[in-house]
């Protein structure tokens, strides 16, 4: 696709019903946008056939001790800063497990840096900085599916043996020709023309999401819908895991705070002493034996 054809892409296209928003009122805007962001979540289930295997083949190659790594220009590379940025603090993941590439570096998520989406050697050479591997998963984001930096780098993590997924939100794009899986969320025009940080970041939100949480899942971090890795490092953090220990463990929440300041505030560690009566280091080791698993080291 060469850089004239931009205009003919779905996500650059002026639609003629928002033609006019510039005469609305604040209230008629705010229903116009949000009728069109109701569009998404269906836009997204449409892609699911495509999104199911991918998150399956990134959660193997996780459990052999692979990254999930997010790279991007622009908006797309910003959403994948924060999806990225948020894993630390939920799941008590090192920054190293899940991390984004932005083209223009650190800087451009906050200094547009918008001309680096243009360099495909600086995209293959950020893949190569990263050690990219055959365990790990690269996750090309961009809205168009054409962005020179992005297909780079995903079409080098691919030689590379890494399991490669491009997220676009038009259809036949290059970056799913680039990608292993390719995922295309077909959101259509935007009530912006071409402000892609619209629908289409909506859309690469809710698909990473997906991909960070359903991983996560499935590498033990939770137990039900309990996300017990969190790290409770301030109080409303220490409230949370409060009450999570009460619930899994069935004990009010004074017992439950009592027992988890004493199992230094690890939540899965403060579970198994409740519901095993062990110590804490027996509670530990359970634990560690189980892989992290708390479900296991309860032994459900």
């Amino acid at each position: 696709m060469s850089n004239d054809s931009i205009g003919a892409l779905a996500t650059e296209t002026a639609d003629p019903r928002y033609a006019e928003i510039d005469r609305m009122s604040v209230a008629e805007l705010a229903a116009t946008m949000n009728a069109a962001d109701a569009d998404v979540p269906a836009a997204v289930a449409a892609a699911l056939p495509a999104i199911v295997p991918a998150i399956e083949a990134t959660s193997q190659r996780m459990a052999r001790g692979g990254r999930l790594i997010y790279v991007g220009a622009g908006t797309p590379g910003r959403i994948g800063v924060l999806d990225a940025s948020e894993c630390p603090p939920t799941f008590s993941t090192s920054p190293e497990l899940v991390f984004a590439i932005i083209a223009g570096g650190p800087s451009a998520i906050v200094n547009p840096s918008e001309g680096a989406e243009d360099d495909d050697v600086a995209g293959a050479a950020a893949i190569d900085a990263a050690g990219t591997g055959e365990n790990d998963t690269v996750i090309g984001i961009a809205s168009s599916g054409r962005t020179p930096y992005v297909i780079a780098a995903v079409a080098r993590a691919r030689e590379l043996g890494a399991l490669t997924v491009g997220l676009s939100c038009n259809l036949d794009t290059p970056l799913s020709d680039a990608a292993e899986c390719g995922i295309e969320i077909a959101v259509g025009p935007e009530v912006l023309a071409g402000s892609t940080r619209l629908k289409a970041g909506t859309a690469q939100k809710l698909v990473l999401n997906m991909f960070s949480t359903i991983v996560m899942v499935q590498q033990g971090k939770t137990y039900g819908n309990f996300m017990v890795d969190l790290n409770p490092s301030n109080h409303k953090l220490r409230e949370r895991a409060t009450g999570m220990v009460s619930a899994i463990a069935q004990v009010d929440r004074d017992r439950a705070r009592t027992t988890l300041e004493s199992a230094g505030f690890d939540v899965k560690t403060a579970v198994v002493m409740l519901r095993l009566g062990l110590d804490r280091e027996a509670a530990a080791d359970r634990i560690d034996a189980a892989h992290g698993r708390l479900r296991v080291a309860l032994g459900e």
